[in-house]
């Protein structure tokens, strides 16, 4: 069912185990829990990886916690594995080495807000929601929303985007600075609160999207956007996913500068229809939303509702009050859960691939075919507007033959993505699940390269192993 996952070192024995569990419990007393459940809530439990638990869950309330954590676990060579909210899809925070798991949602305070200057300074462990209702008194907010309530360290390690992606960028392009405690405990602080900066390596970068497996972030200037004037939000059905797509495309071409632009298939409104108590027509689905002016908006939904007619969609309605808009955006958050109810008893195995635009109505609709010609239950939501969408397919997991069947169905997906120029995942990140998938899309010699800069700042390989890359 799923690829072996490399070893790149024993696991610790249980002396080791025993030794650095005694002294985070004399250290941190009850914020250092061994207890069986903790630790698997502290693993994966969204996937189908199974779940792998650490051996010690120890809940740190600052940057030099964690900094006298991760050096007790170096000098013993101990796995350290970071954890936010947990909503990670690709076995992020899973333990397959054992080790201690450092949970971050007690970091979870706003140190600054430089309103003037649009930026903002804060701990890991705030969420995005809690941050914004921090922020809405200043009308500001974080503009990235991957859908759900997600830590705002856990979406920089992960490199989150989400629904507001076409018009706001991703969390690389919303972090411009954060500290992180290194495998040997040293305390890095990359970038600063300039919008720019030509001075030395990137290391803000390398660090967002690293999943854990270069240092452990304790804190993050974020750029923020001030919120808009106007917001409107609406719905258009398509005769077929191929033309929603095609008027993707176009509407991108055409430089509309939309906010968000989703995609539901026909089968993932079914179900949010059902989940949401909504009444959406149950056909392809375009979710758009608009930010500006009261005017601007108008004139950009119009030429919107003259591109969805080329191509046969409409009509074009919208969600005019505010309570309609959450709601309607609520629903597209709540896809996960709605397709969970479409199959109850059934594993969903959320999974994303990005191609380029111009690609994007080959992609969907070619995978629409495999998901028929496959005879899964696979329903297609995406963040459309540049390139990403969502798969997720409901598995019976006592069902050899399904797994089997949604097994290739997922490698075919991936295929087909690379196979456009695209990607294996666009927001999901690679955790263990798509580490085999590393050398098709990016070739040896830039794998060997990403090889040596973990073994360079993570010589003992103790920082979230058996992720990303094998080493």
């Amino acid at each position: 069912m799923n690829a072996p996952i490399p070893t790149p070192r024993p696991r610790p024995d249980p002396e080791t185990v025993a030794t650095v569990t005694r002294a985070l419990t004399e250290r941190f007393g009850d914020r250092a829990v061994t207890g069986q459940a903790v630790r698997e809530q502290h693993a994966s439990t969204l996937t189908w990886v199974p779940n792998q638990p650490p051996d010690v869950v120890v809940y740190a309330h600052s940057t030099e916690e964690v900094q006298e954590i991760v050096r007790l676990c170096a000098a013993h060579r101990m796995p350290v594995v970071a954890f936010g909210t947990g909503t990670s899809l690709e076995g992020h925070v899973n333990a397959p080495y054992g080790g201690v798991s450092i949970d971050l949602m007690s970091m979870n305070r706003v140190l600054a807000v430089h309103a003037e200057d649009l930026d903002c300074v804060v701990q890991p462990g705030i969420t995005r929601k809690a941050l914004n209702e921090h922020l809405r008194d200043q009308g500001l907010f974080f503009p990235i929303d991957p859908g759900a309530d997600a830590s705002l360290g856990g979406m920089a390690a992960t490199r989150a985007s989400g629904t507001n992606a076409v018009r706001y960028g991703t969390m690389k392009d919303n972090v411009l600075a954060l500290t992180a405690v290194l495998p040997n405990g040293d305390v890095v602080r990359t970038g600063s609160r300039a919008r720019k900066s030509s001075a030395g390596y990137d290391l803000t970068r390398l660090m967002v999207g690293s999943e854990g497996t270069l240092g452990i972030i304790t804190e993050l200037t974020l750029r923020l956007s001030g919120i808009p004037e106007a917001i409107s939000a609406g719905i258009c059905p398509f005769p077929t996913i191929k033309a929603a797509c095609d008027a993707v495309i176009v509407t991108i071409q055409s430089g509309l500068p939309v906010a968000r632009i989703e995609l539901l298939d026909e089968v993932q409104v079914a179900a949010c229809n059902a989940y949401s108590k909504l009444g959406l027509p149950e056909s392809p689905l375009l979710l758009l939303e608009f930010h500006g002016t009261d005017a601007s908006v108008r004139e950009q939904a119009e030429r919107f509702g003259e591109i969805a007619a080329e191509y046969g969609g409409g009509p074009f309605e919208w969600a005019t009050r505010a309570e309609e808009r959450t709601r309607l955006w609520q629903a597209r958050h709540d896809v996960y859960w709605a397709a969970t109810a479409l199959r109850p008893g059934a594993k969903v195995i959320a999974t994303d691939v990005c191609v380029p635009i111009s690609r994007l109505a080959e992609c969907v609709d070619e995978t629409k075919r495999d998901i028929l010609d496959s005879g899964i239950l696979a329903p297609i939501a995406g963040h459309v507007g540049d390139g990403n969408f969502h798969t997720s397919p409901l598995v019976m997991m006592d069902d050899a033959d399904e797994i089997a069947r949604v097994t290739g169905f997922i490698e075919r997906l991936v295929q087909r993505a690379i196979a456009m120029e695209g990607t294996c995942t666009g927001e999901h990140g690679i955790g263990q699940k798509k580490m085999r998938f590393m050398e098709i899309e990016h070739g040896p010699e830039a794998l060997d390269l990403m090889r040596t800069l973990k073994r360079s700042i993570d010589p003992d390989g103790i920082m979230n192993p058996g992720k990303v890359v094998a080493v």
